[in-house]
């Protein structure tokens, strides 16, 4: 065991944990910020997306020692007063059923909207892709990418 010196939703943590250990498990079972979900454990599904400098990735897959220095957002930090565009066009579009991957999708359609603020329905459709979701809100989750699009126009 270590002690990692990390900033998550901009504060400064220091996390005693084992070099090895993903950053998903010191997110839910360390710092208690459980809207980061589990969901395969090998990077495919997305449930687990989280920040890593602004850039949406997989944290089930990322070990907690290569991430020293780096700034981590969670679902919980996306907003701060007020809920983010992205969440608000969530809301407004009523996208989830069973909600449980939701906070990846939701944190890999603010990525993508920062790297490309006009999307075509192609480009969210690839953006969104690599995202799984068991209730199959595609349709609405492509809508709601859209949307929050508009919104931050």
């Amino acid at each position: 065991m270590a002690i990692f010196n990390l900033k998550i939703n901009g504060k400064k943590v220091d996390v005693d944990a084992d070099k090895d250990t993903p950053l998903l498990w010191v997110l839910r079972d360390k710092l208690n910020l459980v809207g980061t979900k589990f969901g395969c454990g090998i990077a495919q599904c997305g449930a687990c997306t989280v920040h890593l400098d602004g850039t949406a990735v997989r944290s089930c897959s990322l070990p907690i020692s290569s991430l020293e220095d780096a700034n981590i957002t969670t679902i919980e930090g996306l907003a701060k007063d007020e809920l983010h565009p992205v969440q608000e066009a969530w809301k407004e579009l009523d996208v989830p059923q069973c909600g449980y991957c939701q906070a990846g999708q939701i944190m890999t359609a603010t990525s993508f909207l920062k790297e490309n603020p006009s999307p075509s329905t192609q480009d969210i459709r690839t953006a969104m892709n690599g995202n799984l979701c068991r209730c199959a809100s595609y349709n609405r989750i492509e809508k709601a990418v859209a949307l929050a699009a508009k919104k931050m126009s």
